[in-house]
């Protein structure tokens, strides 16, 4: 009980607009008081150590992806390549330009946190040539990043694909036909969901509004850039990552040595940009870290393992069992890979001994597992708030169509996932 009125708290208060820097550590010492810990302890060590490893793990690549899409705004990169992505599919469909840019983006196997930091500016400046609200920024891109390239194609590179693979015996293609039927709900559906808000709003005479002054200035001061220059950046991170197997940071590096290469006659803005992109870096880190802090307080609670029993067990049907525990646990945690760690950590052996004894395919759990974890975004999730820092947009102006695009059709689409699975079409 503590613990759902804990994650009630915290995201009521995330939803007003209050800072989850200061909002998570608070409810995180209520929950930590009212379930018999000793609440000292529990900030410095188990509320401070989730929230130090995951800054440990991904400040440099907050710092060097805010710096990539930084440099690639200022220097009318972001530009050049909204503008040929404008006439490829229209001026009217901004919001597909970024849900495809995104989606090839995180497909290719950017981290998600990168394809945050990249998208932005080109997000930016496809709704400012559609006149499409900003409120709808966030949306978009979560659905290009964070639902289906994330969980459910078959063969995306995201850890939420490769963490089943341990426990079933699997690989990244599983569960092929599961994941393209998901795949397809998520991406369509959102899309309509999308392109119906925008004439909604655009009705209502809610177009396209600027972050902030200087962003208006710096859209009028950038000179158009060839195409092929302006997207080499971009396919020097994702051949790095994926075709040469690099690490992020390394591959980051290079893709921010490319941009100031290709410009080196605007040497003189570098610097100003540079610094930009490490500021906004910082917010989104720590945003992102107190709410992971939030979980780590959540899941050393000893009603945690009662919740976990439950949904474990909460039916015969080991899909079913599945999909609502790693789906549940990833919507506790805040993260979807953490939440699905949880669950097949728990159970994952038994659902395996039962594909190896009975008809259950291990490739259907792998993938129920996976497009499970990815339909789990509130307001406190680390990658929505990382996307808001970014986007400089609140839960109240934007979180009613994330909810509907990355938390209602994946759920609709995990539902038709275990459908398929039961009627064993893998």
């Amino acid at each position: 009980m503590v613990i759902i009125v804990g994650l009630l708290l915290l995201m009521f208060f995330a939803y007003l607009g209050w800072s989850i820097i200061w909002v998570a550590p608070v409810v995180a010492t209520f929950v930590a008081y009212f379930s018999g810990l000793k609440v000292l302890p529990t900030y410095t060590d188990v509320y401070m150590e989730g929230f130090v490893d995951f800054a440990a793990k991904w400040f440099p690549i907050f710092l060097l992806g805010a710096v990539f899409g930084k440099l690639m705004e200022d220097t009318g990169a972001a530009k050049s390549l909204a503008q040929r992505i404008a006439k490829l599919f229209g001026s009217k469909r901004a919001i597909l330009g970024v849900l495809i840019a995104s989606a090839i983006l995180t497909y290719g196997g950017v981290s998600l946190f990168v394809v945050v930091f990249a998208i932005y500016p080109l997000a930016i400046a496809l709704f400012r040539e559609a006149n499409v609200s900003r409120n709808l920024l966030p949306a978009t891109i979560a659905l290009g990043a964070f639902t289906f390239t994330m969980t459910a194609i078959p063969g995306t590179p995201q850890i939420q694909n490769l963490i089943p693979t341990a426990t079933f015996k699997t690989n990244a293609m599983s569960g092929s036909i599961i994941g393209m039927v998901s795949g397809l709900i998520m991406a369509v559906g959102g899309y309509l969901w999308l392109a119906y808000r925008d004439k909604k709003l655009k009705t209502k005479n809610q177009g396209f509004t600027e972050p902030n002054e200087s962003s208006v200035a710096a859209s009028e001061e950038q000179d158009s850039m060839n195409v092929i220059l302006a997207i080499l950046p971009l396919i020097v991170v994702v051949v790095a990552l994926n075709v040469l197997k690099w690490e992020p940071i390394v591959s980051l590096l290079i893709g921010i040595f490319s941009i100031l290469l290709i410009n080196f006659k605007h040497y003189k803005k570098f610097i100003s940009s540079i610094n930009e992109g490490a500021k906004g870096s910082v917010m989104a880190v720590i945003n992102t870290s107190a709410a992971v802090g939030f979980g780590s307080v959540i899941t050393a609670v000893p009603d945690f393992k009662d919740v976990t029993h439950v949904l474990l067990n909460v039916s015969s049907n080991p899909l079913v069992s599945e999909a609502l525990s790693v789906q549940v646990l990833a919507m506790i945690t805040g993260s979807a890979s953490g939440g699905m760690g949880i669950a097949l950590q728990a159970l994952g052996d038994t659902w395996y001994h039962l594909s190896q004894t009975t008809n259950l395919s291990a490739d259907a759990l792998h993938r129920i597992a996976s497009v499970a974890s990815g339909a789990s975004i509130l307001p406190h999730n680390g990658a929505l708030l990382t996307l808001l820092a970014v986007t400089g947009l609140r839960h109240k102006e934007t979180y009613k169509d994330v909810f509907v695009v990355a938390f209602i059709i994946p759920t609709i689409a995990l539902f038709a996932g275990v459908a398929l699975a039961a009627a064993s079409i893998i």
